[in-house]
């Protein structure tokens, strides 16, 4: 049954977002090898989630190392992975606008299971945690507990969030440090509830890199290149993420940077760590039930 004034439509759609998102995973780590193309990554998970009849909720993030969020391959990289790296695989699926969003790390090399199994932990003792009533700041406190006492430190800068109706990153906010400002959770509250765990200081800092865009201000535009993106974004996207790569529109390049400097658009720069730190990332969909939380992404 659903919780709260979750509608069993709605239900079904977040219960079946989320089956997808955990098969796709469960196809795409494997592929996850030294030498093998990011991109061949990415657009292999894109497409498996569109066989299952699914779409994705934003462009599938792959973060190396210091990266923490919003990193993702065009088909012009020539990047592969290498053995040292810590992969970061951040995906999420909507279903008739209902989302999921999950993430796991992969240590290539080896030698960084313990900062992976902090990040795990983190999420295990905030999904633990998750009922309706509880405040976000415990479960903020929850994660960052388990991290510390690992012997790292949580990014104090990234958070968890609600998902909505065709919205991947809706209120509340769940802080990876315990916090006395926030909201009590409310049965029926779908969130995504992830944990970042690095050994640098804590923080990421916005880089150059801008892949990700968004709709942010949903107004009137007079050139016909503008008009059509944005009929495009308002039929399939309305404010979840897209990239570029994914239309066949002329000009589209030019064309999102000129709505992004009108306020049309915005960019999710690439978040990184000092260079030398590593981020692990953990991160499940769940919804808030009386008692504890439905996870849809298992």
């Amino acid at each position: 049954m659903a919780p709260g004034d979750v509608s069993e439509e709605t239900w079904s759609d977040l219960q079946k977002a989320g089956e997808i998102l955990s098969q796709v995973f469960d196809e795409t780590i494997p592929r996850i090898e030294p030498g093998v193309s990011q991109f061949e990554i990415a657009d292999f998970a894109e497409t498996r989630i569109r066989d299952l009849d699914g779409s994705p909720a934003f462009p599938v993030n792959i973060n190396v190392n210091e990266e923490a969020s919003h990193a993702i391959p065009t088909p012009a990289d020539e990047r592969t992975f290498d053995d040292s790296d810590l992969v970061t695989l951040d995906m999420g699926v909507h279903v008739n606008g209902w989302c999921s969003d999950a993430a796991v790390t992969i240590d290539l090399s080896g030698t960084h299971d313990e900062l992976v199994a902090a990040s795990d932990a983190a999420l295990a003792a905030a999904l633990r945690t998750i009922e309706a009533g509880v405040h976000t700041g415990t479960v903020g406190h929850s994660i960052e507990q388990t991290i510390r006492d690992r012997g790292f430190r949580p990014v104090v800068n990234l958070a968890g969030h609600g998902l909505g109706h065709y919205d991947a990153h809706t209120d509340p906010m769940l802080p990876n440090t315990g916090s006395d400002t926030g909201i009590e959770l409310s049965e029926g509250d779908v969130l995504a509830v992830e944990t970042f765990a690095t050994t640098g200081r804590g923080r990421v800092t916005e880089g150059s890199d801008e892949r990700i865009f968004r709709l942010d201000a949903d107004r009137p535009v007079r050139d016909r290149r503008s008009r059509k993106l944005l009929d495009t974004l308002r039929e399939t996207r309305r404010k979840l993420p897209f990239t570029t790569r994914w239309y066949d529109i002329s000009g589209l390049t030019m064309t999102v940077r000129n709505l992004e400097r009108k306020g049309v658009l915005k960019s999710d720069p690439v978040l990184k760590a000092e260079r030398g730190a590593l981020v692990s990332q953990s991160e499940h969909t769940a919804i808030v039930t009386a008692n504890g939380c439905t996870v849809t992404t298992r």
